[in-house]
């Protein structure tokens, strides 16, 4: 491809894993973000990468569930209530898109990107470009205390074994047996071999260093305003002090791609989904990755720390804390392992992001018909992490024009509901 200047909105994992792969095909990568970085979703997170996590978060009775919530804001999915057109629109496309055969057909593609995604992160580690970073493949543990979950887990399970994916079902003793003296309470569990993890901030800073030695410009504290066009092309990107002139635009700006969109008149249907994370600095005696089902929180042993993170709180694009729930995820810790007790200047500590959530739980990868030079990458909802890696790869094949590592077809930005 001729015209290899190319502007990446957004310096999260998608932006980072975009200008990566571009990086590595020849272009002049230009990376604007808003914040003065280290912030954000792509710092908080479990730092899963999840095959195993074949069901798409539009499945058949969360609309229902997250209602039936809303009066409970220490709930595990929380919906704030408000008056905001687009989050109705948008939940509605969501209730549309949660029926059994969507989810269903959602599955092997899930399962697909995420094969690919961890596939690539193992390839950016051997490859030496980044100074070693920490990526462990010990599987994911399932851990569930009530036979409700224990039985719907079961039905994901086996689907996963239908695909190929190693999994092992662990009764109440094997559970206790593969924590050794660290007490932990639970029925049982699902122990997802195909599963690694990660320490999201490592990552990101030592793919940062390399960008940046490798030629390519990351300008933080650069908030992109609007777009101007022509026809069917974006000839300039504008921010409070700057004016630019790519030749290709990706917009990867998370849970802030929507707003810009609309500058476009690009319908791109994305929310705020908030996540909190609470980062143990001590002993924990956890050794292996772990969601604690009932409440959905998820614990990982990371580089230097023990992170335990969760939620799913729709209020808006803010980064306000609510302790509450915060409080909520400690409170479930100590649940599942009563020899953990984390403190309240822990708690106080806590921190959030916010993922960009589609309605139909897939993320946004490709062009856009109304402009032949402006390319999407964001809806990944809980599954950013994992799928950053594939996603970049993806964008870079559809700009480069050369056929793409799987099809992209369900990841259509312009997709209707």
């Amino acid at each position: 491809m001729a015209n290899k200047n190319t502007l990446i909105v957004g310096a999260g994992i998608m932006g980072l894993c975009s200008a990566y792969y571009l990086h590595k095909k020849g272009h002049k990568v230009t990376v604007l973000e808003k914040s003065d970085g280290g912030v954000g979703a792509s710092f908080v997170n479990a730092g899963y990468l999840t095959p195993s996590h074949i069901v798409p978060l539009a499945a058949p009775g969360v609309i229902t569930k997250g209602l039936s919530m809303m009066l409970n804001s220490r709930s595990p999915f929380y919906i704030k209530p408000r008056l905001d057109i687009n989050f109705f629109k948008w939940a509605w496309s969501f209730y549309k898109s949660s029926t059994k055969e969507k989810v269903e057909r959602a599955a092997p593609i899930l399962k697909d990107i995420n094969l690919l995604s961890s596939k690539l992160y193992d390839e950016i580690k051997r490859s030496g470009d980044l100074d070693d970073f920490h990526l462990e493949k010990k599987g994911l543990l399932m851990i569930y205390q009530t036979e409700a979950y224990g039985q719907a887990e079961q039905k994901v399970a086996k689907k996963a074994e239908e695909f190929g994916l190693e999994v092992k079902i662990l009764n109440k003793e094997e559970l206790a047996s593969i924590h050794g003296k660290m007490n932990v309470i639970g029925k049982g569990a699902f122990h997802y071999y195909c599963d690694s993890h990660s320490t999201p901030n490592v990552f990101m800073a030592k793919m940062k260093d390399y960008l940046v030695n490798s030629g390519v410009q990351i300008i933080y504290g650069e908030e992109v305003t609007k777009f101007g066009y022509s026809e069917s092309k974006i000839n300039t990107v504008y921010t409070k002090t700057k004016t630019y002139t790519p030749d290709n635009v990706v917009l990867a700006a998370g849970s802030w791609s929507n707003k810009l969109a609309r500058g476009l008149d690009l319908n791109l249907q994305v929310q705020a989904g908030k996540g909190y994370c609470i980062d143990v600095y001590r002993p924990t005696g956890i050794k292996l990755p772990a969601i604690l089902m009932e409440a959905k929180v998820a614990v990982t042993p990371m580089d230097g720390f023990t992170r335990f993170a969760g939620t799913m709180e729709f209020s808006g694009i803010n980064h306000e804390i609510n302790l509450g729930r915060v409080e909520a995820i400690a409170d479930v810790v100590k649940n599942f392992y009563p020899d953990i007790q984390i403190t309240e200047e822990e708690i106080k500590n806590a921190k959030c992001g916010l993922r960009p959530v589609s309605p139909d739980g897939l993320p946004y990868i490709g062009k856009t018909d109304n402009f032949d030079n402006l390319f999407i990458t964001t809806g990944h909802a809980m599954m950013g992490w994992s799928l950053g890696p594939a996603t970049g790869k993806l964008i870079t094949e559809i700009i480069e024009n050369t056929t793409p590592s799987m099809d992209i077809n369900p990841f259509d930005p312009q997709r209707k509901f």
